[in-house]
């Protein structure tokens, strides 16, 4: 790892080095918190956490000839080279901040309340086309995260796609001080962690803060049919570019045909000219995420070419819009996680597919003091889509029949009281060649869910 010596990461994070001497200016050749994963001359890092403690592992470590570890602790003499630090979090945060540095690679963060993942995918699929791509690996985007996802990239990497995720205010302040974006990209403001920030005027707020370490010659992309985001009008001396479905856009889509559940086709509009596309995940958002694509993959240089094909080579990721077909039926494997926004663009989704459609729907977390309210609203939208059945868990949920009821009075829906009593009744809910959609937030563990559709068997 380009310019990873011990001697170097200690002074970068403010620690204290303790070894050999002739030991201090070798580079290590990977960082891990996982001690399954050190592997000689790489460094493991200690984190204390409340069922298992890292520093535990250090003996063992040592054991498989790392070149040293990070620890909060003082060893015992002649352990072996380490850092000393106050806090292993901090520090990692501060070399991933060092490393990149060093690379002086382009960093594409991305952030916003719902779709982080899947524009990240997009954008990277996109760039992937010309450039050796880094991305974020699964939900890697907190403070950890981050850095681990930092720490996998090499000098043959020429671009980074980094996912940047908050819960509360001065988080994305962290976040953004270690990937200091050369191009910032926010999906949307929506009905998210409204628990610790607010109101979506205090989402904004927190989003925001990703432009505090924004390079001086920075890009912004934004999503301009965000009623939100759209008040942007310059940061830094920096004006957005947005992208939605209007001319007004730089980057704008029309034709929108939906295909079902094989994706959507449309037409994308640039300043360099329109080329017509299939998104292969469906939903109306997958289209402003190739939108988003096709804003960062214009600013690197990529031709219109490249980006179509680039859009077209996107694969879902489980958990996120993740189709599954099995003989029994269709699964959209939605589960990892939800809130309003993104509960009601998967319905509209499920709506669209072909034959019986079934909803298996739970609780959504982090909502604050309206949270029976907003899962009500989910409800009503719910009320006016062809969608033939659903199933409910969780006791927030039973707010969205309510409001599903008082829209359709009709709707067939049965409400479950936990997640075992809905397994236990899946198998007699469903018919052969049914389209479910598996739906809710991640602690509601769904995924069980899928698993079992996934070995349903014909009754």
């Amino acid at each position: 790892m380009k310019h990873m010596t011990l001697a170097r990461m200690a002074q970068a994070c403010g620690g204290i080095y303790i070894g050999r001497n002739e030991d201090a200016d070798r580079e290590v050749v990977s960082i891990t918190t996982d001690s399954r994963k050190a592997e000689p001359g790489g460094l493991f890092a200690a984190i204390p956490g409340a069922r298992v403690d890292g520093h535990d592992f250090i003996p063992s470590v040592f054991e498989k000839g790392v070149l040293g570890v990070i620890s909060e602790k003082r060893l015992p003499e002649g352990s072996g080279n380490y850092i000393l630090v106050d806090h292993t979090i901090r520090a990692l945060g501060a070399i991933a901040a060092y490393y990149l540095e060093q690379l002086q690679i382009p960093v594409v963060g991305i952030t916003g309340s719902v779709g982080k993942t899947s524009t990240k995918e997009m954008i990277a699929a996109v760039l992937s086309q010309k450039y050796r791509t880094l991305k974020t690996a699964g939900n890697f985007n907190n403070d950890l995260g981050l850095p681990l996802t930092i720490f996998r990239l090499r000098e043959e990497d020429e671009i980074a796609v980094l996912e940047m995720g908050i819960s509360h205010f001065g988080e994305m302040h962290v976040l953004a001080g270690i990937a200091k974006p050369d191009t910032c990209v926010i999906t949307n403001i929506g009905q998210c962690h409204l628990e610790f920030l607010g109101d979506r005027d205090g989402v904004l707020r927190a989003k925001s803060e990703i432009f505090d370490f924004l390079k001086e010659d920075g890009y912004i992309i934004l999503n301009g049919e965000d009623d939100k985001l759209e008040t942007i009008d310059e940061v830094k001396g920096i004006r957005p570019v947005f992208f939605g479905f209007g001319k007004e856009h730089a980057v704008w889509a029309d034709q929108v045909k939906p295909q079902g559940l094989l994706g959507v086709a449309c037409r994308i509009h640039t300043e360099k000219g329109a080329f017509d596309v299939t998104v292969p995940i469906p939903g109306l958002h997958m289209v402003q995420n190739a939108l988003a694509g096709t804003a960062v993959g214009l600013h690197y240089g990529l031709s219109l070419d490249e980006i179509r094909a680039g859009i077209e080579s996107l694969q879902a990721v489980d958990g996120r819009f993740h189709i599954v077909r099995t003989e029994y039926c269709t699964v959209i494997d939605d589960c990892y996680n939800a809130n309003p926004m993104s509960m009601k663009s998967s319905l509209g989704v499920l709506a669209d597919a072909l034959g019986r459609k079934v909803a298996i729907l739970g609780d959504m977390g982090e909502l604050g003091p309206d949270e029976a309210a907003l899962h009500r609203e989910v409800g009503e939208y719910a009320g006016t889509l062809d969608v033939d059945r659903f199933l409910l868990a969780g006791p927030l949920s039973r707010n969205i029949a309510d409001g599903l009821l008082s829209v359709h009075p009709e709707a067939d829906v049965t409400c479950y009281g936990s997640l075992q009593e809905l397994l236990h009744a899946l198998a007699g809910e469903l018919q052969k060649g049914d389209t479910v959609l598996v739906k809710a937030s991640h602690f509601m563990h769904f995924e069980k869910i899928v698993e079992a559709l996934e070995n349903l068997e014909e009754r």
